[in-house]
């Protein structure tokens, strides 16, 4: 018998340990961060430094300045300012004003923006342009004859006790949706465009009117836009104080912003009550902010890539 050859040695090939692939960090991405961590800093520092000061006492602040360490911290502040400037009675006012320009804004802006993208005809472009020109108009070129329109045009007694638009919240309303009809236009015109037209087309060979297809498939369609816009829209209608100021002549009817002025005196102003209103002023805007946020986002990216 001849001798069976002993078997070889089967090598397993070892795989060298996979190193991660780091990329080398560019300068100019460490400028980059450098700027973005600078820019948010520039922001955070007015609002850390108000709340700081709102929790100092005034007579700590007027004897030691504001740029020293505190030795005590207090919310009184924040109750004075509260009971004193009537912060609940502007806060419902705002609440009057800036719902109802918002929803009166969006349905408008919705309406002309489905007319001038589902209806084709010889002023379409122009029609749009117009109304996107019209939030270009700044708001101090027009305030003296529109201060005399709101004088003569007439109002029901159970909308406004001078029985005119002026001193009158729904004049307030008004001038609100005339100037931010433009932008919400502008920007629901766009969205709509990237709704296909056949989703209408199947509609009207359904025998679904105009009014059905604008109420029932249009506008659902359009649901992130208006949150992005709602967001947006709340925050500025909030805070406005130019129209808030020229157009009311009773100060209880003014909202939130106006209010602020209570909290100054004639010869004397404490800054840290200021802040303290201040803040408290801005709350309901973060609060819209961060329950709208996911909205918010995907309404101002969603249909971003689309033809």
């Amino acid at each position: 018998m001849t001798a069976q050859a002993p078997p070889r040695a089967v090598r397993t090939a070892v795989s060298p340990p996979v190193r991660p692939n780091r990329r080398k960090v560019k300068p100019a991405r460490i400028v980059l961060h450098v700027f973005l961590m600078g820019t948010a800093l520039v922001w955070l520092v007015p609002l850390l430094w108000a709340i700081y000061t709102s929790l100092r006492p005034y007579d700590e602040t007027a004897s030691r300045g504001f740029f020293t360490l505190p030795d005590k911290i207090t919310g009184e502040n924040y109750s004075t300012a509260w009971s004193q400037a009537e912060l609940p009675h502007f806060f419902m006012n705002s609440l009057l004003i800036t719902v109802p320009a918002v929803l009166l804004t969006l349905l408008f802006s919705a309406g002309i923006a489905f007319f001038v993208t589902r209806f084709s005809f010889r002023f379409n472009l122009a029609l749009l342009m117009l109304f996107t020109a019209g939030n270009l108009l700044p708001p101090q070129a027009i305030i003296t004859p529109l201060y005399e329109l709101y004088l003569k045009l007439p109002l029901p007694e159970w909308m406004s006790d001078s029985g005119v638009f002026y001193n009158s919240a729904w004049g307030v309303i008004a001038i609100h949706v005339a100037f931010q009809c433009g932008f919400c236009t502008f920007v629901l015109s766009n969205y709509m465009r990237t709704i296909p037209n056949e989703i209408t087309e199947a509609a009207l060979v359904d025998g679904a009117p105009v009014w059905r297809q604008f109420f029932q498939i249009i506008l659902p369609l359009c649901r992130p836009a208006f949150a992005a816009l709602a967001t947006l829209e709340s925050i500025w209608i909030y805070n406005d104080f130019f129209w808030a100021l020229v157009l009311f002549q009773t100060g209880d009817k003014r909202p939130i912003t106006s209010a602020i002025a209570n909290l100054s005196g004639e010869f004397f102003t404490n800054p840290n009550l200021v802040a303290a209103g201040s803040l408290m002023t801005a709350i309901p805007t973060l609060l819209i902010y961060f329950l709208l946020q996911k909205q918010f986002v995907s309404g101002l990216t969603l249909g971003s890539s689309k033809g």
